[in-house]
């Protein structure tokens, strides 16, 4: 009895000082908690800055004992963060203008979700998708240098393996995409509630007041209980995902695993400690969908043999209505399980689930943390602000700027045109120029006007009814 006292206190001291150390680390370093891509994007917004050496160390430790302690999270989205300190670090180094570091940024975060999924094209379209918002040959060049170079690193370290061991896919039939359809609404309004529930999750730990070692002590403590209970769930996921594609779960568990793993998913990422949703969000999107498949197959809508199908696809479609990014979350899926003869299935799916969150009012995920972030500052990083850079912006059609005479746009103060490429054409940028959709102008701003400056050159006026 006395021995099994000693591995019970044992086994509770661990997780207490794993609590100590996520805490210690998450005060330490405030910019390497949660996921990391909502930090980047407000860097590249201009909205924030980091220590590049400090953010690399803490969240490399922070997320090894967080996904290791057996927390719902997902080590893409701090590789993704990792990805872009190595940038910004390697442009600090040898002293780089700071619209080289912004690409050297983008193409570092490209390349580490290359290299934590082993897959280098849905980096470098989650770079220029989600990151960048936009096509730019600069940084497309430097995004898939980066993600290749990652990718080969990683091939060579850990094979050419893809992360989901699904198997052998079945050709899905055309005649059967009214299914697709039906899976895309019915993931899309899964994803519908993943964001507010995350959201929700974070203002209950506000709300109640929970601070200090409690914080990452909760989803600990619930983890170490789950451990007995429904092992299924912990981790980020990977082999719950290779699970479901093989064994044949009754309904009622299915349930459970998707009700359990949103929930848990939800309380690790609220308590702030480092750790992404990126893997998460697909797990889920695969346990919707084999709940989806095997209602199908009971109720005989679909044969058997395409249950695996609809699990690959719904988990690019959870992808798609949660994070807004229907062409990335499908090439990924497609490299992630190795089905490249799916592409037009994962697109179809896909855009039905972001249509339905799109239409249902659903935003970004990555996008509302970032504003919830943004609001909660309390200015203590303006400091490291202000800087005059140089921007790369895209003149798109029905913005502000489309068929308006540079001098006619309602520009920030202090904004200089420095030059405009017009296909192979460089144009001096004179008042009366007039600025055409498809123009790349190079704008010398404030770092804090960067998102005013995208909306004149990037945002679509809405027609007046």
């Amino acid at each position: 009895m006395s021995g099994s006292y000693g591995i019970t206190i044992l086994y509770i001291s661990v997780f207490i000082v794993l609590a100590w150390l996520l805490l210690w680390i998450v005060r330490n370093e405030p910019m390497c908690t949660g996921s990391g891509i909502p930090q980047i994007k407000g860097i590249l917004m201009g909205k924030m800055s980091m220590n590049w050496a400090s953010v690399l160390f803490s969240k490399l430790v922070g997320g090894v004992l967080a996904i290791g302690a057996g927390l719902s999270l997902g080590r893409e989205g701090p590789s993704v963060q990792m990805g872009a300190c190595v940038g910004q670090g390697i442009s600090r180094s040898i002293i780089r203008t700071r619209y080289e570091e912004r690409i050297l940024i983008t193409a570092g975060a490209g390349a580490g979700l290359a290299a934590a999924f082993n897959a280098p094209l849905a980096g470098v379209i989650f770079s220029l998708e989600e990151l960048h918002k936009g096509f730019s040959p600069v940084v497309l060049m430097a995004t898939v240098t980066a993600a290749v170079a990652a990718t080969t690193v990683t091939q060579l370290l850990f094979g050419i393996a893809p992360v989901f061991h699904i198997g052998e896919l079945e050709l899905f039939p055309f005649s059967m995409y009214l299914a697709l359809i039906g899976l895309g609404l019915y993931i899309g309004v899964l994803g519908r509630i993943f964001n507010p529930s995350l959201l929700l999750a974070m203002d209950v730990y506000d709300r109640f007041r929970v601070k200090g070692i409690y914080k990452p002590l909760i989803p600990l403590a619930l983890a170490a209980c789950l451990g007995f209970v429904l092992p299924e769930i912990l981790g980020g996921g990977n082999r719950l995902v290779d699970a479901l594609s093989v064994n044949a779960y009754p309904l009622y568990f299915l349930c459970i695993l998707f009700v359990g793993k949103f929930l848990f998913t939800a309380i690790c990422f609220g308590s702030g400690v480092p750790g992404g949703i990126f893997l998460p969000m697909l797990v889920l999107g695969a346990a919707g969908g084999s709940i989806f498949s095997n209602l199908l197959v009971s109720f005989e809508l679909m044969p058997a043999m395409y249950a695996g199908d609809i699990i690959v696809f719904a988990m690019a479609a959870y992808f798609a209505a949660v994070v807004k990014s229907p062409v990335t979350g499908s090439v990924l899926i497609m490299e992630m399980t190795g089905s490249f003869e799916h592409l037009l299935p994962l697109i179809c799916v896909s855009m039905t689930a972001y249509m339905t969150a799109d239409l249902t009012g659903g935003k970004p995920v990555y996008e509302e943390l970032l504003n919830r972030s943004l609001n909660k500052a309390d200015g203590s990083q303006d400091h490291h602000l202000g800087r005059r850079i140089t921007l790369e912006v895209l003149v798109e059609s029905g913005s502000p700027a489309d068929k308006s005479r540079i001098m006619d746009v309602d520009w920030p103060v202090d904004t200089v045109i420095v030059n405009i490429k017009r296909n192979s054409q460089r144009i001096v940028p004179r008042d009366n120029i007039q600025l055409l959709a498809g123009d790349y102008i190079y704008v010398l701003i404030n770092e804090m006007e960067i998102v005013s400056v995208r909306k004149l050159v990037e945002g679509a006026v809405l027609p007046k009814r």
